[in-house]
């Protein structure tokens, strides 16, 4: 059986912290004698001397540092196991899971995963960084609350989200770039393309031009853009993934015919069921709207080839 309780440790910290008893009574609203009381009767009850005597101020021993130190752990786990209790008890879930295609701007993804943390400061949020139909297979197994995806969910909810807009690049001594003339397909075909590999286990899916002889395969998005920043390759990036690169003249893009170096990807906000989602994944849907509705709409830069947006995702009006 414990000797000491909570209160006892909690007037203990108090008179720590406050720099005295009397201090201390005004912050815990009791009185001199009550806190003085409480700590005595804990010093008691452990056998320990958790202050020493110096003159009017209060001075811890050295076991009362260490017992200082555990208390204000002690008190602060209790302070979470209450506030657990309250999440549970007004229906607030504990875990929320998150699927999103990795083209998805990750600054703007954490900023909303931030504010919603602000709301639920315990909520614990898994998040799964996925490839093309790989948010889906996914939410379709029960693994994820929510996707992110470039493909609509065929047997849940699917809104539009935002657009990802795409451009053929290389690096800027690429041998493309040498041709010193506009690129057709066919020029492609012979060069190494860099693609990033579905990370759907169940279902594959391939997306875009794919006619090169030669083709890497990797399952990062990063790892593309660092292969072709060494001048190994070229693909179709996001642009605002690879927008300091483009800045720089590190990457240029491919001066291909008919605007064929520029694609566009919409993103789809998807879930099973909205009424079985809880508080938190209602807030993260909620600031994940708002967020990408602030998204700038255009936002031109000059290259030597082609004028090309670096921007942002387009905003797309979401489903109400």
């Amino acid at each position: 059986m414990l000797k000491s309780t909570l209160e006892q440790w909690r007037m203990f910290k108090a008179v720590v912290d406050a720099g005295g008893f009397n201090q201390a009574s005004l912050v815990v609203h009791k009185s001199q004698s009550s806190v003085h009381h409480a700590v005595q009767k804990l010093e008691n009850a452990i056998g320990v001397v958790l202050f020493e005597n110096s003159g009017r101020k209060v001075k811890l021993s050295p076991q009362g540092e260490v017992m200082y130190r555990r208390a204000t752990f002690l008190l602060d786990e209790a302070q979470k196991l209450e506030s657990i209790a309250y999440s549970l008890r007004s229906g607030t879930e504990t875990t929320l899971r998150v699927a999103v295609d990795i083209i998805f701007p990750s600054h703007l993804l954490y900023n909303v995963l931030n504010k919603v943390s602000e709301e639920f400061p315990l909520l614990r949020v898994e998040l799964e960084e996925t490839v093309l139909s790989g948010s889906n297979t996914l939410l379709s197994s029960g693994n994820v609350d929510i996707g992110i995806s470039p493909f609509l969910y065929p047997s849940g909810f699917s809104e539009d989200l935002c657009e990802i807009e795409f451009a053929a690049v290389a690096h800027k001594d690429h041998p493309l770039h040498q041709l010193n003339r506009t690129l057709t397909l066919e020029d492609l075909k012979s060069h190494r393309q860099i693609v990033v590999r579905d990370s759907s286990a169940e279902r594959k899916v391939d997306a875009g031009w794919l006619g090169a002889e030669q083709r890497w395969t990797v399952s990062h998005i990063r790892t593309s853009v660092d292969i072709i920043a060494q001048g190994l390759g070229f693909a179709w990036l996001p642009i605002a993934i690879i927008k300091n690169e483009l800045e720089s003249g590190l990457l240029k893009p491919l001066p291909l015919n008919n605007n064929a170096a520029l694609r566009k990807a919409l993103l789809y906000l998807s879930f099973e069921d909205g009424d079985a989602l809880g508080p938190a994944a209602r807030a993260f849907i909620g600031e994940l709207r708002y967020q990408t509705m602030q998204l700038p709409t255009s936002d031109f830069m000059d290259w030597d080839l082609s004028l090309i947006h670096i921007s942002e995702p387009t905003r797309r009006t979401p489903i109400s």
